[in-house]
């Protein structure tokens, strides 16, 4: 594998690490306000309170550009990815933004924002200054930030959900419906870029990501801070050759500025690289593991549990080093005796992964079939 990044690089990429203050100041104004308003949106702010106390903000778009309607408009949850929030959806023109593009073609939009990012970094007793705040990994986004902003979208409009994730978002999404849960509420999801298996990750940049991380939570750091980085060279080299990205969206992404994470997030995805499985987190000690588990070593997560009826859109691209082609072709066996009529996986060989979410032509080439198998009766 050819390397990319010098030493010094990476120097400074844990340096970044190890010394940005927690707490930074990552308060613009809300997205509904930045991103959504100002394109002539209606545009509502929710908080959903999870069960371990965190209270995350949701956007919703009720009603689209035209249409004002709100009757018999299904709710649909988009979520983000890693070092992102729901602004993921929100970075091009209104034409070739997805959450724009559903809430124009009569859905429900709500946007997800997970622990830790500038709309979800409340909670009912701990402060995002307090180590005990980071303590989660995206098995909690998974088991309870997901369930409580599903149960509050159905509670909302008592109605199923269709379901968008990208990157991280399609992990969780996998790990839920493994355990048969979310299907009941679920009519179809679909899934960019789709994160499962990352035992044949091939991007250098995440790799060194991930062992710094490791690196940092030996030492005490709590929260993973995204400052300093430059999206461009961020997105291409994480992710692989964008092919169809304006400097101009990358430009909207870099003055919202990335988000949050806890390090010991990214010390989970790192045992997955390393396992080449999806587990639970280890704790490194089978006494440990035991306490947690009741077994020596984590439980697996198995994607064939996923059950066969539920609707599944799984787009992947070429050129991804996140979402590597290996990897999903492990996870596309594994689904392999889902029903014939309720998968279908989109391959785009010149795709890399945030062309998923900010290419020009995503609209046409990701978001139109998309559209087209939400509808499918």
């Amino acid at each position: 594998m050819r390397m990319e990044y010098t030493s010094n690089s990476l120097l400074l990429l844990l340096a970044f690490l190890l010394f940005a203050s927690a707490g930074a100041d990552n308060s613009p104004d809300s997205l509904c306000k930045s991103l959504v308003e100002t394109k002539g949106y209606v545009c509502e702010e929710h908080k959903v309170t999870t069960k371990d106390g965190y209270i995350l903000g949701v956007q919703r778009i009720p009603v689209g550009r035209t249409s004002k309607t709100t009757a018999n408009r299904p709710p649909i949850l988009l979520q983000h990815g890693i070092l992102l929030d729901a602004a993921t959806w929100l970075l091009n023109s209104p034409n070739k933004s997805l959450a724009f593009i559903l809430a124009d073609n009569g859905f429900d939009v709500w946007l997800g924002n997970n622990r830790g990012t500038v709309s979800s970094r409340g909670h009912t007793s701990l402060s995002a200054n307090d180590p005990a705040y980071w303590d989660w990994t995206w098995e909690q986004l998974a088991g309870d930030d997901l369930p409580a902003m599903y149960d509050y979208i159905h509670f909302q409009t008592g109605q199923k959900l269709y379901y968008v994730g990208h990157s991280l978002g399609t992990l969780l999404a996998f790990t839920a419906f493994s355990q048969e849960k979310l299907v009941n509420m679920t009519k179809s999801a679909a899934l960019l870029g789709p994160i499962a298996y990352l035992g044949q990750l091939s991007s250098v940049l995440g790799r060194t990501i991930v062992t710094t991380a490791e690196q940092a939570y030996q030492l005490g750091v709590p929260e993973f801070i995204p400052e300093g980085l430059v999206a461009g060279k961020l997105l291409k080299g994480l992710a692989g050759p964008n092919c169809c990205i304006k400097p101009s969206t990358i430009d909207v992404l870099s003055d919202h500025t990335f988000q949050s994470t806890s390090t010991k997030n990214f010390v989970h995805l790192s045992q997955m690289i390393r396992a080449g499985n999806i587990a639970t987190y280890d704790y490194g000690d089978e006494s440990e593991n035991k306490a947690h588990y009741g077994q020596p070593t984590p439980p697996l997560y198995y994607m064939t549990r996923i059950p066969k009826d539920i609707p599944l859109f799984l787009s992947y691209g070429g050129k991804d080093t996140l979402s590597d082609v290996n990897d999903v072709q492990l996870l596309l066996e594994n689904l392999k005796d889902h029903g014939k009529d309720k998968l279908v996986a989109q391959y785009i060989d010149y795709y890399a992964h945030f062309d998923f979410i900010m290419a020009e032509n995503a609209n046409r080439v990701v978001y139109d079939p998309l559209l087209a198998f939400f509808m499918t009766p």
